[in-house]
């Protein structure tokens, strides 16, 4: 029994030096290589795995969230809506803003001045200073425009083209060239 004994103590001190020699010769490798070997090892563990059907666990439909829809940009609205709701309410604003007071302004589908033809109008007579007539041949802010200005209680004497070589008609760009016309005859400010 004895025998027995060290023969048992042999074999563990034998196991025990072979688990240190190990464990001293994993410590010498670097760790990098050590990750890869343990996800190479996860890999290959992966693979023999059975796969299963996740279909078959989650029967919830997908549901989609639909994308909200962009608002059209103001330019695009129906011609009235963009004259009524934005272009007259930001142009007279705009002459406000260099103290000046509207009478009137409107939109109307009348005869255009001058050239007597039946087209959309935004006519605006401010208090003192002049009036000035927008005029659109069609209802579309893209179709061809005019403007005609006059002194106060005169009637306009020339027809201008406004805006025919800009590809893109935009709000600012019509209230900017509104002003620039009427500052242009000097009905609005100094040159």
């Amino acid at each position: 029994m004895a025998e027995n004994l060290d023969q048992n103590n042999k074999v563990i001190h034998e196991l025990s030096d072979d688990t240190n020699k190990s464990n001293e010769e994993e410590l010498k490798q670097p760790k990098p290589e050590k990750a890869i070997m343990n996800e190479n090892n996860a890999k290959s563990q992966n693979n023999s795995a059975p796969k299963t059907d996740l279909n078959s666990e989650n029967n919830t439909p997908i549901k989609t969230v639909p994308k909200p829809k962009k608002e059209l940009p103001i330019e695009k609205k129906p011609f009235q809506e963009f004259i009524n709701i934005h272009l007259i309410p930001a142009l007279t604003e705009e002459i406000n803003q260099r103290g000046l007071e509207i009478n009137n302004i409107n939109l109307e589908n009348t005869n255009r001045p001058i050239a007597g033809d039946k087209c959309w109008v935004i006519n605006c007579d401010i208090k003192d200073t002049c009036s000035f007539w927008l005029s659109f041949e069609k209802e579309d802010i893209s179709s061809l425009k005019s403007i005609s200005l006059s002194k106060p209680n005169q009637k306009p004497s020339i027809i201008e083209s406004f805006l025919i070589d800009e590809k893109r008609i935009t709000l600012k760009l019509i209230i900017s060239r509104v002003l620039q016309r009427l500052n242009g005859q000097k009905l609005i400010g100094v040159n």
